[in-house]
């Protein structure tokens, strides 16, 4: 493969910078690439950096590196953009997206892609990609953003439709659905169950028994997946080894499963025919029965909220594993073993020529929803090759998950023209259109103390 130019921006994260420097300079096929490290933070850039280097001795790898807290300096020749970018300090924002609905009686159900939360969450994240975007149209205007912040519906929307950069949205929730197609068919699929609590929820503590029993399943089984980023849908279960559809026996696993796993993807389930693929506590985020004040769905369906200071924690324990060893402290071949979260795949199957079949792309529709709005950022099963990023068909969905889905296109539109423009107007329709929002003066309540608190995040709404 002949050398290839990659840019990786937020490269300082202690988990997606550490996981994309691993799965790319451990790459036979990337040698002798160059990579370009971007975070403002010069701290831990300098730590990544240093770490870098000790993997390109170590490893091989050939790359040219260098270091830069300004994307600009980084993007000329660019063929490839890797981000994950988030507005900082980012557990103490997604903290105040939860709160400031609070004070009106408003409880989102996690605040992180849907919800009012979500909105500003976008919205404060839309700006400095944009300004990637745009300045990747001047220095690379060929090159592949390869987007990873959330929300990423919203995100890659705003690159798709205020750009001309090609644009593709990866996430790892398909393996959610990997994970309690294993555990409701453990028996079926011969698949091993480690001992211990199972769920999807982010609790870091069942990560592991999940992770294992996803990539039993995955072995075994062939999911494929349609819908939006956290709110896909399972269209089509086959077991590998025999061709068996594989759909009625995991209705009837669902039925005779504890009613504690998952209960809200079940109920869902069973009302619309096809299953949920993100597990409850994405799902919820985008339905209109998960924040009530009377009937408390939380409690129903066990809806825990994200640990922000246990994150935090975890941010800074992962700097200093970093710094252990970039200073030769601790072993680096845990790296090596780590999973990619797909950066890697794009860029030598694009770069290479190569024909990759991936579970989940987003990409613009062009007909492989059939029946949601041509355009939209959906996720669907793709190809990976010379051509670039190409969608799998999959056809239309259900009209009763169709609907849920087309109203969410609708509030990311919205979101997405208003963080652009600043217009009030549709930022107040964004809101008013979300599940999460049941009154007028409320959501307009709502979009005041966020503009407020969040003013010097959004300028755009105060010119």
């Amino acid at each position: 493969m002949t050398p290839t130019k990659i840019t990786v921006i937020g490269a300082g994260s202690a988990s997606f910078g550490l996981n994309t420097l691993g799965s790319l300079m451990k790459s036979s096929a990337l040698r002798g690439s160059e990579l370009a490290l971007v975070d403002r933070n010069a701290e831990t850039l300098a730590l990544v950096l240093s770490l870098a280097q000790r993997l390109n001795r170590e490893w091989d790898a050939q790359m040219k590196l260098s270091a830069h807290t300004s994307h600009q300096e980084a993007l000329l020749g660019t063929k490839f953009v890797v981000s994950a970018i988030e507005v900082p300090p980012r557990e103490k924002l997604w903290r105040t997206d939860y709160e400031i609905t609070l004070k009106y009686g408003v409880r989102q159900p996690y605040a992180e892609n849907g919800g009012p939360g979500g909105f500003f969450h976008a919205a404060r994240n839309i700006g400095p990609v944009l300004e990637i975007a745009r300045d990747m149209e001047k220095a690379c205007p060929d090159a592949w953003f390869i987007n990873f912040t959330n929300p990423m519906v919203r995100i890659c929307d705003a690159i798709h439709r205020y750009s001309s950069v090609k644009v593709v949205g990866l996430c790892h929730q398909i393996y959610a659905g990997y994970g309690m197609v294993g555990f409701i068919l453990s028996k079926e699929l011969g698949i091993q169950i480690p001992a211990g609590p199972f769920s999807t929820h982010a609790d870091p503590k069942y990560w592991r028994i999940l992770g294992q029993i996803a990539r039993q399943a995955a072995e075994v089984v062939d999911i494929k997946a349609a819908g939006l980023n956290h709110f896909t849908w399972i269209v089509d279960i086959r077991d590998r080894r025999t061709g068996e559809d594989l759909y009625l026996a995991l209705r009837r696993g669902w039925e005779r499963a504890d009613a504690h796993i998952e209960p809200l993807t079940r109920r869902v389930f069973q009302a619309f025919g096809l299953m949920p693929v993100p597990g409850d506590e994405h799902l919820d985020e985008y339905l209109p029965w998960c924040s009530d004040p009377l009937t408390k769905p939380w409690e129903k369906y066990d809806l825990s909220l994200y640990d922000w200071d246990r994150a935090e924690q975890g941010r800074f324990d992962g700097h200093r594993e970093i710094a252990l060893m970039a200073e030769g402290k601790k072993g680096i071949d845990s790296l090596k073993e780590d999973r990619s979260e797909g950066a890697l795949e794009v860029i030598e199957a694009i770069s290479g020529a190569q024909n990759l079949y991936q579970l989940a792309l987003n990409l613009p529709n062009i007909g492989q929803i059939a029946n949601l709005p041509l355009d939209a950022i959906v996720e669907t099963p793709g190809i990976l090759s010379g051509m670039g990023a190409q969608p799998v068909a999959v056809g239309s969905l259900p009209e009763g998950i169709v609907e849920l889905l087309r109203r969410e296109l609708a509030v990311v539109k919205l979101c997405v023209d208003a963080s652009v423009s600043g217009d009030r107007q549709l930022a107040l329709q964004g809101l008013l259109l979300d599940p999460v929002i049941t009154d007028l003066d409320v959501a307009q309540k709502i979009l005041d103390d966020y503009l407020e608190t969040y003013r010097q995040y959004l300028p755009q709404f105060w010119m």
